[in-house]
Parts: structure tokens; C-alpha cells; sequence
């Protein structure tokens, strides 16, 4: 199994296109291939970025229509979805810039984005075990003793990290770091939390390098474990992203 996991795209469509090819993807129909290699993405395709419903139609392209890739929901991903589904969600946070793209759309557009985003998240499961158990991909991460167990815990833990129910004062919540007292045999690979580079503890990889915070946008090619990165074009907010100990 060869793949190369994409870290938070958040809608910076030409950062992907400029990844992918620096990756040795060509372009065919408007859609990334590769004769040898699979995409993965770690899920937050859409919100704050220029070109999220683009993500969108590109992301459910590979996954759904090609069977070419692999796709985990985030946490941005599940409020896309609450919202396509007409629940009451705070159109904030990012989702805004998604929605503006949306309500800009015509009616057949609008029906048939929302659709194929519905399905595309319906469809994909809270995490992906693959290569013999050998590689996780989860939005946020995951626990060792979850790997394999379903439910709103795993659910909560895969989309918004080991979170203490406490909040920031930016009001982001509090998390745990979970990758710290990790000690599985699976490679956990994950984004979520913005970092300025790759975070590599105790055999888990984040790769959330900040994309849309003017940072970079990082793939982890599989099984060879070389981290491969673009610039960013958006402006620079250093604020967003997390410092460890």
C-alpha cells in the first residue's frame, strides 16, 4: 500500500494542486493521478480557505466516483455536514467562507454540492484502519484503546482531540496531548491542530501544518515516511498555531 496523506487543505485548492504535482501526480480531467499511489486525507477539506465546494467536488471525485483515495471526516467536516442537513449550526469559525461559496451557487448547483457532500460523509467511517493495522488516520487522532471501537466517545475524540471540556480563551477548547502517552504499534496519522512543522511523537504523525494559516500544506507519503510540504499563499497568523513543550 503506497499512499500520500494530505494534512488540512481548509479550501486551499491551488496549494493541493501544487502538492500533488510536487508529489508526482498528474492532472487528468481536472483530477490528481498517479500510476503507483492513493491520496488520503485527514479530513477539514473546506472552511477559511478561497476554494472549499472546489475540495469538495475534487475530494468526493477520488474518493467516491474513482475509488482512488481514502477520506476522514474533521470536526469541520461534521458542521458542513449539520449544516447541509438544515440543522441549527453557528455559521462561524470558517464555515462562513464555505457558505458564502454556497449561497452564490444556483439552485442544481446547490442541490447537487450538498448531495454529494452528504454522501461523501455518510459513506467514509470516523477513522481508517488500514495496511494490516498497521496505519490509523484520524482527523484529531485517536487513543490506542479506541483503535477499532466506534461510538460518541471515539466520535468526539477523532474530531476534536482529547478534549477537557474547558475552553481557551479564544474559545477553542482544551485538549490533552494524547499523542504524549501514546505507545501503539499502528502510525497514527492526524491534523486538527495547526503546527509550523510536522509533529512526529511516539510513532504519531501530525501533519496539520497550518495551510491556511499562511503556513504550509503538508503531505506523509506511506510506507516511506519522507514528509513532503508547499508554501502556503495565505497571509501568515502565527497566533493559530500551537507550541508544544
Amino acid at each position: 500500500m503506497k499512499l500520500d496523506i494530505i494534512g488540512d487543505i481548509h479550501g486551499c485548492y491551488e496549494e493541493f494542486k501544487q502538492l500533488t504535482n510536487k508529489l508526482g501526480y498528474e492532472w487528468i480531467d481536472d483530477c490528481p493521478l498517479h500510476s503507483e499511489r492513493k491520496l488520503a486525507f485527514v479530513g477539514d477539506i473546506t472552511d477559511r480557505g478561497p476554494q472549499s465546494l472546489k475540495m469538495v467536488e475534487l475530494v468526493y471525485s477520488i474518493v467516491m466516483e474513482q475509488k482512488n483515495g481514502y477520506y476522514v471526516p474533521g470536526n469541520h467536516c461534521n458542521k458542513l455536514y449539520r449544516f447541509f442537513l438544515g440543522r441549527n449550526v453557528q455559521v462561524t469559525h470558517g464555515l462562513e467562507t464555505t457558505v458564502a461559496e454556497y449561497e452564490d451557487l444556483a439552485k442544481k448547483e446547490k442541490t447537487n454540492i450538498r448531495e454529494k457532500f452528504i454522501r461523501l460523509y455518510e459513506t467514509s467511517p470516523l477513522y481508517h484502519v488500514l495496511d494490516d493495522k498497521k496505519l490509523v488516520i484520524a482527523h484529531a487522532g485517536i487513543k490506542e484503546d479506541l483503535i477499532g471501537k466506534q461510538g460518541e466517545k471515539v466520535k468526539t475524540f477523532v474530531l476534536y482531540g482529547d478534549i477537557t471540556g474547558k475552553t481557551n480563551p479564544d474559545g477553542t477548547p482544551v485538549r490533552r496531548d494524547w499523542a504524549k502517552t501514546y505507545h501503539g504499534p499502528a502510525t497514527i496519522v492526524y491534523g486538527h491542530t495547526p503546527v509550523k512543522d510536522p509533529r512526529i511523537v511516539n510513532n504519531t504523525y501530525n501533519i496539520d501544518t497550518g495551510a491556511v494559516f499562511g503556513g504550509n500544506l503538508t503531505a506523509l507519503r506511506y510506507p516511506e515516511m519522507e514528509l513532503i510540504s508547499v508554501p502556503s499563499s495565505m497571509p501568515f497568523v502565527q497566533e493559530k498555531f500551537r507550541l508544544f513543550e
